[in-house]
């Protein structure tokens, strides 16, 4: 017997100690050369450990174990061979179907799909909704599922045609890697030959309903909201698929539908005939937290905890910077197809303020300091499954209409879901704009491991002493909250000012003064 161990790898100079979350391989089965066999969960990250050889597995820690780094894990018999899978002649049935074509290119055997890799930051998804039924047929590179991870939802389309097998359920959190589901190609060649055989049209008819009655993602979520069943709804798109469009009508006619009144008051007269009331309600309800909100709610406490938060607020008197927008608003639109919004001119002025004062601009990674001499500014845009903050690129060396496009691109995908990881990562500032909803005032938290954020806040006009008069101004409140680890006082006062200054005479900025 030849026995190899294996010990928990050395995962960064900071992790000392990691939990064994999960066994991916049962005690005694078989495993091959670089097979996932379990998952470690660290403070940072939750990974996979791979085995260093092909043999049979013997537990040696148990899942929920908290295992020192190069403590033993498990030991694999090398002696031991694969003596199961030689026991793999089942294409033979296959090779006797009548379409011998269709079963060569199927292969007659089991596909195994795991979760994909999304991006370097994504370790673990949701499966939020199966798209096909268990045990239904299914096409190569249809939609069987919905993803959802931390920052976008996104389709995951079989990898062969045949019979499938859920093997995760709806609402499982699954590590990069983790076996989702199963598909029999054996099966589909079988009934596919069978389904062709009366007549090509049935054929047909049966293939275009694999996606039939199943709404898009961005379908799903509007058909939820608007307490609409996706069966009673249909499908427009591809091969009958309910598509967003399909969505938004059904939920405008029921919402416009004459009879859900009349059953609601009959429903409020039984009761009260009955002696009871509609006025109060004690219902309740249970929901899974998406996986982005439970990891907006990490981060945020783990900002409120980590660094030494605090906010200097200033007002900004924006007379001059919607003379300026009313002035030139239909030029800038004729020439470059975007409005000019306030969005742009707040950027610019933090920019030239944040190449002025690096350490607003500054990140603590460790021990030291990283300073930018660029500034990517992260914009807060709210969508219906949480906030994201996706960042641009050196506003400071972009112009006005690059800055509101680039804006109102990041806008469309964030909403659609259809941001990338990369268009999701990094930034080394952040604006966020409360004033829209109707915030007066508020102190935005940092978006880690940035060190400082701007809240925008809505405009009000407010009595101002002017030159020893008072007038009438549309006014704005700012808040700058800042990590004072990195940012002592003046610094952020000094950066409010700055800003200030340059909203309230705008030409300087355009001058760049």
């Amino acid at each position: 017997m030849s026995l190899v161990e294996l010990k928990v790898p050395a995962i960064g100079e900071s992790v000392t100690e990691v939990t064994l979350s999960k066994w991916l391989i049962g005690n005694g089965d078989y495993v091959n050369l670089d097979d996932p066999i379990c998952e470690f969960e660290s403070d940072k990250a939750t990974l996979e450990f791979p085995a260093e050889a092909a043999g049979k597995l013997v537990w040696v820690a148990a899942e929920g174990d908290d295992l020192a780094i190069g403590a033993v894990v498990a030991k694999i018999d090398t002696s031991v061979s694969a003596g199961t899978t030689s026991a793999a002649p089942t294409p033979t049935p296959v090779a006797k179907a009548p379409a011998p074509v269709a079963a060569a290119s199927n292969g007659g055997g089991v596909k195994e799909m795991f979760v994909p890799t999304i991006g370097e930051s994504v370790t673990e998804v949701t499966l939020s909704k199966w798209l096909v039924g268990n045990g239904e047929q299914v096409k190569l590179d249809e939609p069987i599922c919905e993803f959802e991870s931390d920052k976008a939802t996104l389709e995951f389309p079989a990898e062969a045609t045949g019979k499938l097998t859920w093997v995760a359920a709806e609402g499982d959190d699954l590590s990069i890697g983790s076996l989702v589901a199963k598909i029999d190609t054996s099966v589909v060649t079988s009934s596919a030959a069978n389904k062709t055989a009366p007549a090509p049209a049935v054929a047909t008819t049966t293939a275009s309903t694999s996606s039939s009655g199943h709404p898009s993602p961005a379908a799903a979520k509007i058909l939820r909201e608007g307490n609409v069943a996706a069966s009673s709804v249909a499908g427009n798109g591809k091969d009958g698929r309910i598509t967003k469009a399909d969505a938004q009508q059904a939920v405008a006619n029921k919402s416009n539908a004459p009879a859900a009144k009349p059953a609601a008051t009959r429903a409020a007269v039984e009761t009260a005939l009955l002696g009871g009331s509609t006025s109060f309600s004690r219902a309740t309800r249970r929901e899974k937290m998406s996986r982005m909100r439970r990891t907006i709610a990490k981060r945020l406490v783990s900002v409120t905890q980590e660094t030494a938060m605090l906010t200097t607020f200033n007002e900004v008197d924006l007379s001059a910077v919607m003379k300026l927008r009313k002035q030139y608003q239909e030029q800038f639109v004729a020439k470059y197809g975007v409005k000019l919004g306030f969005m742009s001119l707040f950027a610019k002025a933090c920019a030239k303020a944040l190449m002025e004062i690096p350490s607003v601009n500054a990140h603590i990674d460790g021990d030291h300091l990283i300073y930018h001499d660029f500034v990517d500014i992260s914009f807060a845009i709210s969508t219906d499954t949480g906030l994201v903050v996706p960042p641009i690129k050196n506003i400071e060396s972009l112009k006005f209409h690059e800055i509101e496009l680039k804006l109102k691109e990041l806008a469309v995908k964030a909403r659609s879901g259809k941001l990338t990881i990369d268009e999701m990562t990094g930034g080394t500032f952040a604006i966020t704009n409360g004033g829209v909803f109707g915030s007066m005032m508020s102190t935005p938290i940092l978006n880690a491991p940035q060190s400082a954020i701007l809240g925008m806040h809505n405009i009000i006009q407010r009595p101002v002493a002017v030159n020893g008069e008072v007038v009438i101004r549309p006014m704005m409140y700012l808040a700058l909250s800042y990590d004072h680890r990195v940012i002592d006082g003046k610094s952020s006062v000094t950066f409010l000012v700055k800003v200030k200054e340059l909203l309230e005479d705008p030409t300087s900025l355009l001058l760049d003064l």
